[in-house]
């Protein structure tokens, strides 16, 4: 089969489970955005260990850890995506999942604003109009809400963050997920045996399917990010770009008619905003990748027969 189809599948695979999470943390209650958390950390950690064990990893994991600085890297991002995990599943269970979706919206525009601060990357003239239109967005949102989108906002800088992280220290999915999780896996430890200790634990206590569903988010979570490692290896990033765009669709249409969730003209006006802010960054993404293909293929030396 070719390597491109492949790549396609696997990303819309991945995209495509963490745009039905709107439907699937719902079903672990009466467990709290804290235990499904922690539960998301130690299953995923069995899980890992498991496939690397499976797969012989085991020494990608060690000069891992024998390198301090990719430790202490990946020791943030773990606090980073803890965040937005707990921040995420609070939306979910709170009757946010319009929010939630827009977080994941924006979150590309939020990650060429961290290339330019960080990393000192110039930004082409099409991008800094899709960033100024996707402020003006965050403004109309603010006004309809009377409050800045503080949970999208945290979901887009704490996934764009995440993703800086790594960025600054590459590697394998399921190495990198084992070491991260592993970071906070004492924590998470904790809040289970607090939880535990004072009643307030859904896990066994509410029932037995209900201690399945919260064993399952080890599945849940490590599934997706090894199939978008899988993508990312092969397909071009302008098509991981497009792809990505199928989850807050996903979320935005289950927060809509799934939970009946408001959206109220200017609402929609604000998402309309932020849809058109991506269609500017899009096609300038695309242009680019076409006009750096036509340039390499120009360039290119004949090979002697």
């Amino acid at each position: 089969m070719d390597e491109r189809r492949v790549g396609v599948g696997a990303g819309l695979g991945a995209y495509v489970l963490w745009g039905v999470f709107p439907l699937y943390f719902p079903l672990l209650e009466p467990a709290g955005g804290l235990e499904i958390v922690a539960h998301r950390v130690v299953w995923s950690l069995v899980f890992v260990a498991l496939l690397l064990t499976v797969l012989r990893g085991w020494s990608q994991v060690r000069a891992i850890v024998v390198d301090r600085r990719a430790l202490l890297v990946l020791a943030v991002a773990a606090l980073l995506i803890a965040v937005n995990w707990l921040v995420y599943v609070y939306a979910v269970n709170s009757g946010h999942v319009v929010e939630a979706s827009l977080g994941y919206f924006i979150n590309p525009l939020v990650s060429v604003v961290l290339g330019v601060a960080v990393f000192r990357e110039r930004l082409r003239r099409l991008q800094w109009v899709a960033v100024g239109i996707a402020v003006l967005a965050v403004v109309v949102l603010t006004v309809d809400y009377g409050r800045p989108p503080w949970i999208a906002l945290t979901l887009a800088l704490s996934f764009g963050l995440y993703g800086l992280m790594k960025k600054v220290v590459r590697v394998d999915a399921a190495p990198g997920l084992f070491v991260e999780t592993a970071a906070v896996f004492v924590p998470a430890l904790v809040v289970l045996g607090v939880l535990q200790a004072s009643g307030g634990a859904a896990f066994g206590h509410a029932s037995v399917g209900n201690s399945f569903l919260l064993a399952s988010t080890g599945l849940a979570t490590a599934v997706p990010l090894l199939l978008f490692a899988a993508a990312a290896s092969r397909v071009p990033l302008s098509t991981i770009g497009l792809l990505q765009y199928v989850t807050p669709l996903m979320q935005l249409s289950i927060g809509v008619f799934v939970y009946d969730e408001p959206m109220p003209p200017a609402r929609l006006a604000g998402f309309a905003i932020v849809w058109l802010a991506l269609a500017v960054f899009t096609a300038d993404t695309l242009r680019t990748a076409h006009g750096n293909r036509r340039a390499a293929a120009a360039n290119a030396v004949p090979v002697a027969p």
